[in-house]
């Protein structure tokens, strides 16, 4: 449809129109419009990426991919049942646990937690925790009653490493069944436990894991030999988690809870999603209203040039030739603005994170709390998809814009303009 001739009398007409004041001030607004909304847009989807990969780098590394968990009897002979599940190609390593909630007292300060047993070196090939250790080591979780605890239970605390502390536990099944008829509240289990590291890593977790090595917690829930309560998932492809331990749990010999990340932090990535698609619908219909202006500006143009319109049919020029002519003078305006906006949507996304420390840094502000979020600085990812989803969208809207006052211009009668002439 695009000719070289329509392309020609496009471009006049664009050329033209620069040098009329009130026409030129439509169109431009017209192409800066589209040009931030598509910038936006493209900034937008770059933080919504980055705090996807985000939550699946970072959040991921320290919360169970997927947990298997034992219904009524503890799974036994662990080691073995590690190894086969292990054997999974969509498993990369798995590990034992024995979880339960409880409270740890440090003088008059009580605060409540929950006490994880881990194997200490199977707990590293599934957790990235030892590399948020602030004080102690990982390694020295092995002590027998050494505890590792998060920065906010700490805090709450007053407690750092080589404090003696008192962790509460519920009482064992047997017990509490044994002493229901003589007691309506049973005396929780109190154990003595020394400090040996501190971990800080951001959120809710900071504020309630405890871990214990394995043995330890063994004895004090009441495990036997090679029993556990659960066993923890890494698996290659953290958002299909779901179906993979769907799998492992299906292949397992016991009786299991079948427990994945998206149950306990899947509001995170549901809400991200959410928010992409009612920022994408937003910044989709900014563009949609900068792209009106492309119609006010092609109607004045077709009133401005009827003579010419008329002259160009007279001399043969077919409707399709004008009407090209018209929609290529208006996509110019989608095209300038879809260059601008790309450019510079590109240019922020990349730099997005260090714009944002140096407005944080300018106005002694902070966005982002590690106490609060997971991570303490707005991330970015860009990529290429996103730009041009974006940027296809912003010309097929511009295009549409514009098919309206061109057909409008094949509609002039050169007869009339002529004789008003």
């Amino acid at each position: 449809m695009l000719q070289p001739l329509s392309v020609f009398i496009g471009l006049r007409y664009v050329r033209s129109r620069q040098s009329k004041g009130f026409s030129s001030f439509i169109s431009a607004s017209s192409t800066i419009g589209i040009a931030i909304g598509v910038t936006v847009l493209i900034v937008v989807l770059s933080a919504m990426n980055g705090f996807e990969r985000a939550l699946a780098t970072h959040l991921l590394s320290i919360v169970p991919h997927g947990e298997v968990v034992a219904v009524n009897a503890p799974i036994s002979h662990w080691p073995d049942n590690v190894a086969r599940i292990a054997q999974n190609p969509k498993v990369i390593a798995a590990a034992p646990f024995i979880k339960a909630q409880g409270m740890m007292q440090k003088s008059a300060a009580l605060k409540g937690v929950e006490i994880r047993g881990v194997d200490v070196e199977l707990e590293q090939q599934v957790s990235a925790i030892s590399a948020y250790m602030t004080a102690g080591h990982w390694q020295d979780l092995s002590q027998e009653d050494g505890v590792i605890i998060g920065a906010g239970i700490a805090r709450k605390l007053s407690a750092q490493v080589g404090d003696k502390v008192q962790l509460l536990l519920p009482p064992l099944a047997s017990t509490s069944q044994n002493t229901a008829k003589s007691q309506q509240f049973p005396v929780p289990l109190t154990q003595q436990a020394t400090i040996v590291g501190v971990f800080k890593f951001g959120g809710t977790i900071d504020d309630t894991q405890v871990f214990i090595n394995l043995a330890k917690a063994s004895q004090l829930f009441g495990y036997q030999a090679g029993e556990v309560q659960g066993i923890r998932l890494k698996v290659t492809d953290v958002f299909a988690a779901p179906e993979i331990v769907r799998d492992v749990a299906f292949n397992f010999d016991f009786y299991v809870y079948m427990l994945d990340w998206t149950r306990s932090h899947g509001h995170l990535f549901n809400d991200i999603q959410l928010v992409r698609l009612v920022m994408f619908i937003v910044l989709v219909l900014v563009i949609a209203v900068a792209s009106f202006n492309i119609v006010s500006t092609l109607i004045m143009a077709v009133n401005e040039k009827k003579s010419d319109i008329a002259i160009l049919k007279t001399m043969g020029a077919k409707s399709t030739t004008i009407m090209a002519s018209f929609m290529f003078q208006g996509l110019m305006n989608g095209i300038v603005g879809c260059l601008l906006g790309a450019s510079l949507g590109i240019l922020i996304s990349l730099n997005l994170t260090d714009i944002i420390r140096g407005v944080e840094t300018m106005l002694s502000v902070e966005f982002l709390s590690a106490d609060v979020y997971f991570i303490d600085y707005l991330p970015t990812l860009l990529r290429q998809q996103d730009v041009i989803n974006t940027v296809v969208t912003a010309l097929i809207m511009s295009l549409l814009a514009t098919i309206y006052p061109a057909w409008r211009a094949t509609k002039v009668e050169p007869a009339q303009v002529l004789g008003q002439a």
